[in-house]
């Protein structure tokens, strides 16, 4: 198994490579090659376009009696992807590109097409000017003016250049920047602005809302005292006049003025005034409840006239409102005994 992979072969001392035959092939013999289309093109006989990159397996020969500076040029076969119709092409060292020959025709070659005009346009000029030497002149004084034409558009382009240099794009970028960076402070202080402006006004609605609150319930606390301010309650304060002065006067004849507007003057001659009477002196045990309750009054001044009859009203005009008043609960308790 080892002899099969040896390189070095045995040859006999008597080999002779001149004695081995040679193969004679033909020179116009074909190979098979695996190629890519190398442009554009399509089909003669069906219409089917073979895009640039396709990939064939063609023949390639070489050419008969046609060479370019000792190159080779080839010829390739291909068949058509739908019709199977052979198709034909060369190279062309001269262009370094590709000639189309048979079957097919090339397509977008525009550009080939132009150079191949321009370069006919100079030959066949070239043959004018070598059997006619007025155009040669002719031809002298139309380049001469084109050339002219071409030197003042250049120049016209350098004048332009130059005023395009002499700007400061430099400055004109830094300005620009400025610019954008005053704008964008001016906006950041209209916001700040906007801001402050906002908060003052939700502070000065709280504000507002805190002291309607505040004279809600001064109103509330008002109206809860004037409710628990009874017109008796006169009745139950001490009068302290030495101690208090002239603030303690002055609410004492607050509270009396209610109670007056309430009730009435009980000194005076109305309808409080008639169901006050007097206890008959015949009854001696009820005078000297009549004595005391009278001195426990908050005047404490005695009647200077009454009248006889049990029947009639007692009026008392120096008297205060709650000795009449202690003497008619006197009468009241005479009654009920």
């Amino acid at each position: 198994m080892s002899e099969r992979k040896v390189l070095n072969k045995y040859y006999p001392p008597d080999f002779d490579p001149s004695k081995i035959p040679k193969l004679k092939l033909p020179k116009d013999r074909q190979y098979v090659v695996r190629l890519m289309a190398p442009f554009n093109m399509r089909c003669k006989t069906c219409g089917e376009y073979i895009y640039k990159g396709k990939k064939f397996n063609a023949r390639k020969e070489t050419v008969q009696n046609e060479l370019y500076l000792g190159l080779l040029i080839f010829r390739f076969y291909i068949k058509c992807t739908r019709c199977l119709a052979e198709i034909t092409f060369k190279t062309d060292p001269v262009n370094t590109d590709y000639v189309m020959e048979h079957g097919a025709t090339r397509n977008f070659q525009a550009e080939k097409l132009i150079e191949e005009e321009e370069k006919k346009i100079q030959q066949d000029r070239e043959e004018e000017e070598l059997n006619n030497p007025m155009k040669v002149l002719e031809n002298r004084t139309r380049d001469s003016k084109l050339e002219m034409e071409v030197l003042e558009n250049l120049q016209e382009l350098k004048e332009l250049n130059q005023r395009q240099a002499q700007v400061d794009f430099e400055g004109m970028l830094d300005q620009y920047k400025e610019m954008e960076r005053r704008q964008r402070e001016r906006e950041l202080e209209e916001d700040e602005r906007e801001t402050k402006e906002m908060l003052e006004r939700v502070l000065v609605k709280r504000l507002r809302d805190s002291d309607s609150e505040d004279e809600t319930e001064d109103v509330k606390d008002r109206g809860n005292k004037h409710t628990a301010d009874k017109p008796t309650d006169i009745l139950t304060t001490d009068v302290n006049t030495g101690s208090q002065g002239s603030s303690s006067v002055g609410v004492k004849k607050q509270k009396v003025e209610s109670w007056e507007r309430s009730v009435g003057g009980l000194g005076e001659k109305g309808a409080l005034g008639s169901l006050v009477v007097r206890k008959k002196p015949a009854d001696s045990a009820g005078a000297p409840r009549q004595a005391a309750n009278t001195q426990t009054g908050a005047g404490a001044a005695k009647p200077e006239s009454s009248t006889a009859s049990s029947g009639q009203p007692v009026t008392s005009p120096n008297g205060s409102s709650l000795s009449l008043l202690g003497v008619y609960t006197d009468s009241d308790d005479s009654n009920s005994d």
